[in-house]
C-alpha cells in the first residue's frame, strides 16, 4: 500500500496509532426499527448534504425530513476542533428539542470524523455519519490506483489515513485536498458556475499516471462534490469511476428505520443558520425542499 498526499502543497503523512474505525462508521449497536413516517434530520455545513438528502429521501419518501445547514460557519475545515464540537453539539440540542427526530444524518465528512463521538455520547438519537468510501473504492479499482478527493481538512485528518491503512491493501492511494471544490459546488447550485478550465485545474491532481497504471477510481470525500460530478466527467483527463457515499448512507438509514411504507410523500423543509436564503429557493425546489419557517 502506498499513500500520496496532495493539497495546495504536499501534505506530510505522519503515522499514528490505528483509530477505532468501526464505532465511527457504524456507531454503537442500534436495533433496526420499522417506523411509519419517521422524522429524519440531515445536517451539513452547507448545501453539500443535499446530495445525501436526495438519496435518503428516495429510500424513505414517506419520512418527514428536515435539512439543516450551518452555512453561517461554512466551511467547517477552518474551525478548531474544540469549537466545532461545541458548535455542532449545541445545534443538535436545538434541533432535537425542536423536531424530535427519530434519526440524524451527519452529511459532512469533517463533522462526522470530529463530532460524532461526542454526539453519540450526549444524545440518545441514532446518528449516521459520513466517511470517505475508501474500502469500496479499493475493492472496485482494476488498476489499483485510487484517488481520494476531499477538502483540505479531510485530506490532512488522521482518520482518513487510518481508513487507508485499514482498507487499501494492494492499492496506491492518492489523497488530494482542495479548498476550491466545495465553494465551486455552492456556486454551481446557485446558478453561478465556475468555468470548465477552473474546474479541470482543481481536479487535475486527482488524476495520476505513474507510467505503469493510472487512476481509475475517484472517491468523492466531501458531500459537496457530487454536485459537480457530471461536469467533472466532461472535463476530466480520462474516464474514472466516481464513488459517491450517499447511496450507502441511505442503505444505513433504512437499516435503522425500516423500508418505505406505502403512504403519501410528506413535505420536507430546509433551514439555514445564516437565516433566509432566497438565493437558494430554486435549487431547493429541485430537491423537493421548502424553506423552513424557522430559517
Amino acid at each position: 500500500m502506498r499513500i500520496d498526499n496532495y493539497s495546495s502543497g504536499e501534505l506530510p503523512f505522519v503515522p499514528a496509532p490505528p483509530l477505532a474505525l468501526k464505532p465511527l462508521l457504524h456507531g454503537p449497536s442500534v436495533e433496526g426499527r420499522v417506523l411509519s413516517h419517521p422524522t429524519i434530520l440531515v445536517f451539513d455545513s452547507g448545501v453539500g448534504g443535499l446530495t445525501v438528502f436526495r438519496e435518503v429521501a428516495k429510500a424513505r419518501p414517506d419520512a418527514r425530513f428536515i435539512y439543516a445547514a450551518d452555512d453561517a460557519l461554512f466551511p467547517y475545515g477552518a474551525l478548531p476542533e474544540d469549537k466545532l464540537v461545541a458548535r455542532v453539539t449545541a445545534l443538535m440540542r436545538g434541533y432535537i428539542d425542536r423536531y424530535s427526530p427519530d434519526l440524524i444524518v451527519i452529511a459532512c465528512n469533517t463533522a462526522s470524523t470530529i463530532v460524532l463521538p461526542e454526539l453519540r455520547k450526549t444524545f440518545a438519537v441514532p446518528f449516521v455519519g459520513t466517511v470517505p468510501a475508501i474500502k469500496p473504492a479499493c475493492a472496485l479499482s482494476q488498476t489499483k490506483r485510487v484517488s481520494v478527493l476531499g477538502t483540505e481538512a479531510t485530506a490532512k485528518r488522521e482518520y482518513t489515513q487510518a481508513l487507508i491503512r485499514e482498507f487499501a491493501t494492494g492499492c496506491k492511494v492518492n489523497v488530494v485536498g482542495s479548498a476550491l471544490l466545495a465553494p465551486y459546488a455552492e456556486r454551481e447550485l446557485k446558478g453561478d458556475p465556475v468555468s470548465d478550465a477552473e474546474l479541470a485545474e482543481a481536479i487535475a491532481p486527482a488524476f495520476k499516471d505513474d507510467g505503469i497504471a493510472r487512476t481509475d477510481t475517484l472517491v468523492l470525500a466531501c458531500t459537496h462534490f457530487p454536485l459537480l460530478t457530471e461536469r467533472m466527467r466532461r472535463v476530466a483527463p480520462w474516464p474514472v469511476t466516481y464513488i459517491d457515499p450517499a447511496p450507502a448512507i441511505a442503505r444505513r438509514v433504512v437499516s435503522l428505520v425500516g423500508p418505505q411504507k406505502p403512504s403519501p410523500r410528506l413535505d420536507a423543509f430546509a433551514e439555514f443558520t445564516s437565516g433566509a436564503r432566497p438565493d437558494l429557493d430554486s435549487a431547493l425546489a429541485t430537491f423537493n425542499l421548502k424553506a423552513s419557517i424557522h430559517a
